[in-house]
């Protein structure tokens, strides 16, 4: 009883996999001879139990090719095709590997015969198996062969999948950038005060304060100071990310505090405190960089 379990399991795998994947668009031509190529496996019932795994990996694919955009057809038709190929391949050689191991079981019960014939029966039987394990050593040889095609298959494979999740994280930072300016345009309305220059450092994006944004030798903020603080804090009012806080000087104290003024101005103009963590950093300031405030997720 226990040995029908695997041909059940298998034919319950194989019925889920005709029934999770749509109809093909009736107009999609490359849609639906992949579909028959795949119905072909399912058609005989020798193979459509073999190698589920990579029959079902080639559905889903086929399913992305029916629901791809056209922009994104070209890469969906491609990795359709490979997987469709993958599956063919596994399911022939699966099917091979079978009847490898059947011809072994019985190569195995004619030499059991042979020991109980003449001896001149026996040469011959011995003879005859000498080729057939000539022919099943071919055989494996070129299931080796099959085997590394299939394997350089889902190479080239998972080298376009990666592709397309370096293109997709790509559009995704031009979108969170795009996303950020348009915020930055909206605070500067709002606020009536132009924005420090700001770079994106990974995820995060950084506004630099310059030298003047401070008063000369002390840690309170200057005019200019002020209207940057007055800009920022419209423009984190807009994006509701972390704040950090940090400016720089040789004197460890003057550097928190200068770090801890700019704070102070932020949640006057109305960003939660709670948001907003400041440091200072021991090193140099420069006309260029005294602070910097880091957005980040």
């Amino acid at each position: 009883m226990s040995r029908r379990f695997p041909c059940v399991r298998a034919g319950l795998l194989g019925l889920a996999l005709l029934v999770a994947v749509p109809a093909p668009a009736a107009d999609d031509p490359d849609v639906l001879r992949l579909q028959a190529r795949l119905e072909a496996l399912q058609a005989d019932p020798d193979v459509a139990r073999l190698a589920p795994f990579e029959q079902m990996q080639a559905r889903e694919a086929l399913a992305a090719l029916a629901a791809a955009r056209r922009a994104a057809r070209p890469e969906a038709l491609y990795l359709a095709e490979r997987r469709v190929e993958i599956a063919e391949l596994a399911v022939r050689t699966e099917a091979a590997r079978q009847e490898l191991a059947r011809l072994d079981q019985r190569r195995t019960e004619l030499l059991l015969e042979a020991s109980r014939r003449e001896a001149e029966e026996a040469r011959r039987e011995a003879e005859r198996l000498r080729i057939q394990a000539q022919i099943q050593a071919e055989e494996a040889e070129r299931l080796r062969l099959a085997a590394e095609a299939e394997a350089a298959a889902r190479t080239e494979a998972e080298q376009a999948l990666g592709k397309a999740a370096s293109r997709q994280s790509a559009q995704l930072s031009a979108a969170r950038r795009k996303e950020a300016e348009l915020a930055r345009q909206e605070a500067e309305l709002v606020s009536g005060k132009k924005l420090p220059p700001a770079r994106f450092d990974g995820q995060s994006e950084v506004f630099t304060l310059p030298g003047s944004a401070y008063a000369a030798g002390k840690g309170a903020l200057s005019a200019s100071g002020k209207d940057a603080a007055a800009a920022l804090a419209a423009y984190l009012q807009i994006n509701t990310r972390n704040v950090r806080v940090q400016a720089w000087s040789q004197d460890a104290k003057l550097a928190q505090a200068r770090a801890q003024a700019l704070r102070e101005a932020l949640v006057q103009a109305g960003v939660p405190a709670a948001r907003i963590k400041a440091e200072g950093r021991s090193g140099p300031a420069s006309a260029q960089r005294a602070a910097e405030v880091v957005v980040a997720p």
